[in-house]
């Protein structure tokens, strides 16, 4: 058999027994086979070896006969709303239940929510532990129906900032739009923390920890500890003034070199007994997930940020070795985990300002679809993820090479057989400080596209995960942080997926320009047919401003980088089209005056009102949309050509603004304006 060619009968089998696709679907009418390659790849990073005939053979008979003989799989899933436990175990079978608290039970029934471990021993003598992870039947939704800003946060500067947004400036963007208009939370990008290096990737999205934040976005004059010294303003004044007067990008590296030495000094500081006791505390609470957070940073100072690089002994987390390296650079850690607890400490104070300021769920914060293969999370969870792969996309009809996100995907069997900890050991820490929670790409709960290294997107396959599982521990730990879940569903979505999150209590994500009668006439979709549980807005990071997409810029800049695949003049027009319909169909409801056809301004104010007249839960609005900024924060498909993830949020004249400047700017308030009053049930 071809590589090239389509799984047989026999590799086919094997890998619908281990959770990897054969084939998929771009559209519902097409079916596109995966290749043995890509096939033979994924069961191999699953430990699976497929190389050859009777390999696959001795696999498949191994597979099948574990399937066969084992009394439960790993986890088990039983949603409190679905009566009692059914375990299909053979009668007499014996069970001893350890609750997550310690509690200790030889039977399933009136369990309390957790994750627990049950054992079960069958007459015939074979024995099995699982994971039982008893969950609530829905995650929380909004009580009422709200209204907040979405912001790249490292954008949004103010006149105290060091050269990028910071969480100070967080929390006073929550409270000036809570108390003044009405705002019920605050969306930002992923604030994970960054692999550092020179140049540091400046993709959020990439981060090198999802669990722990990075400190780079610490407000130095809340920490108890600094001591403001003249040097330091002075730099972090020239950072400021670079940006925002003298047009210069956010440069990333600059401010966490300057933050970096004033956290040294801070780091040599005695803590009052208060806050000793409070850092212990965290240090505890956090155990050996901080300890090796911290470790890898320490390691990275002294040996560079791809541990792939490193001693041999040092690329292993529990090596003698890197205990020794650990010891030896005690001190290194105690700074690295120092700073983790100030920026965990910043970000609850945030989370409180803006609920003491009067809003519903305060900060939403963004989980990353995966890490940085070099960084920390992928050191320190080696044997979770899957080597030798990366997460990605298929082709479809936006993207016929597929797409490559260069994040390695975690093992869904090393996950089941953990009770998928990780997974719960990330959510744990994201709703300490979170009032929701969006996930990117939140497909990613059922299957990831893997792609083989060194092979192109085109030849990579679908990996499935326990979803059941997935959104039992969301639902676990969303309820009991009283946090909503906001799941990034755009593009190309598996037919159940949406039906299974909406059951499930987890919103999704709609964007206006997106919203279109697909399987009628094509037409914009009307607000009363969009869907209720679901974020409403008019854009993303990721797309055109509104003010770009109603002038045609966002065509004209893509024609100047060279990404149009057709003619400049074919896309304006489809550009146009698009446009003018939407504007019709505001006219046509009454949202847009007739006579303010053509004012930026007013067309703004209409796409939002149309947002309002959907049922979504939550309304969006882009921040840089409220004062007309032309450009996309990041523009997909490009890398050098574009300064992505670094511009400052920006007028129409593209004059950088503060965050002092948004909120005693009129053209921001009369946006905002259209919100009061109508967001109520």
């Amino acid at each position: 058999m071809s590589e090239a060619a389509p799984p047989d009968g026999e590799l086919s089998r094997l890998a619908e027994l281990h959770g990897v696709a054969t084939s998929y679907s771009p559209s519902p009418d097409r079916t596109v086979a995966a290749s043995a390659t890509a096939v033979i790849a994924a069961l191999g990073a699953l430990g699976v070896d497929a190389s050859g005939p009777e390999a696959v053979r001795t696999a498949l008979a191994d597979r099948e006969r574990d399937l066969a003989e084992r009394l439960l799989p790993p986890t088990v899933v039983h949603w409190t709303g679905a009566g009692e436990i059914a375990l299909g175990l053979p009668a007499g079978t014996r069970l001893e239940l350890r609750t997550e608290d310690g509690e200790t039970r030889d039977d399933v029934r009136d369990l309390p929510l957790g994750v627990h471990l049950l054992t079960a021993t069958a007459p015939d003598g074979r024995s099995a532990r699982t994971h039982l992870v008893v969950a609530p039947d829905r995650l929380p939704t909004p009580a009422t129906r709200s209204y907040g800003l979405l912001v790249q946060l490292y954008s949004l500067l103010s006149r105290r900032s060091w050269g990028m947004g910071d969480l100070g400036d967080l929390a006073d963007l929550a409270d000036w739009a809570a108390r003044t208009a009405g705002a019920g939370f605050v969306q930002v990008n992923p604030l994970h923390a960054a692999v550092p290096g020179a140049p540091t990737d400046p993709s959020p999205y990439r981060p090198s920890s999802r669990r722990f934040p990075d400190p780079v976005h610490l407000r130095l004059e809340s920490v108890p500890e600094y001591t403001a010294v003249d040097s330091f303003a002075e730099r972090a004044e020239r950072l400021r003034s670079a940006v925002l007067d003298k047009g210069a990008l956010i440069d990333r590296d600059a401010v966490w070199e300057l933050k970096r030495e004033a956290l040294e000094t801070v780091a040599a500081a005695a803590l009052t007994p208060a806050r000793q006791a409070e850092y212990e505390a965290f240090l505890v609470e956090q155990g050996e997930a901080l300890e090796d957070h911290a470790t890898w940073y320490a390691l990275a100072e002294k040996y560079g940020s791809d541990w792939h690089r490193w001693p041999r002994a040092l690329q292993d987390p529990r090596s003698p070795e890197t205990a020794r390296a650990r010891a030896e650079l005690g001190d290194r850690v105690a700074f690295h985990s120092r700073l983790a607890w100030l920026t965990d400490t910043q970000l609850i104070a945030a989370q409180h300002a803006a609920r003491d300021a009067g809003m519903p769920v305060g900060i939403v914060h963004d989980l990353a679809v995966g890490v940085h293969p070099q960084g920390a999370d992928a050191w320190a969870q080696r044997d979770v993820f899957a080597a030798g792969m990366s997460v990605g996309a298929p082709p479809d009809a936006f993207n016929a090479r597929g797409q490559d996100w260069g994040l390695p995907p975690w093992r869904p069997d090393r996950l089941a057989a953990s009770g998928h900890a990780p997974f719960r050991r990330l959510l744990r820490a994201l709703f300490r400080y979170a009032g929701a929670l969006r996930i990117d790409h939140v497909m990613g709960l059922f299957r990831l596209w893997w792609v083989p290294e060194g092979r192109p997107p085109t030849e990579g396959t679908y990996v499935r995960y326990d979803a059941e599982a997935m959104l039992a521990l969301l639902a676990l730990e969303a309820g009991r942080a009283g946090a909503v879940v906001i799941g990034e569903d755009l593009g190309t979505v598996e037919p159940g997926v949406r039906e299974t999150l909406q059951r499930r209590g987890v919103l999704g994500t709609s964007v206006l320009w997106f919203e279109r009668d697909w399987e009628g006439d094509g037409r914009p979709l009307l607000p009363d047919r969009w869907r209720a549980d679901c974020l409403a807005t008019a854009t993303t990071h990721d797309l055109p401003p509104t003010a770009a997409r109603l002038t045609g810029e966002h065509v004209e800049l893509r024609d100047r980088l060279g990404l149009l695949t057709r003619p400049l003049e074919v896309e304006r027009a489809e550009a146009a089209a698009d446009t003018a319909e939407w504007l019709a169909l505001l006219t046509r409801l009454g949202l847009l005056a007739a006579s303010d056809a053509g004012d930026e301004e007013a067309e703004i104010r209409a796409v939002h009102r149309f947002l309002l007249r959907t049922p979504a839960r939550m309304t969006g609005v882009w921040l840089p949309d409220a004062i007309g900024d032309r450009r996309p924060q990041n523009l997909p498909g490009t890398w050098d050509q574009y300064p992505n993830w670094r511009l400052p949020i920006a007028d129409a004249e593209g004059r950088p603004v503060t965050l002092e400047e948004l909120m005693g700017s009129g053209r921001v308030r009369a946006l905002l304006e259209v919100f009061q009053d109508r967001t109520g049930p």
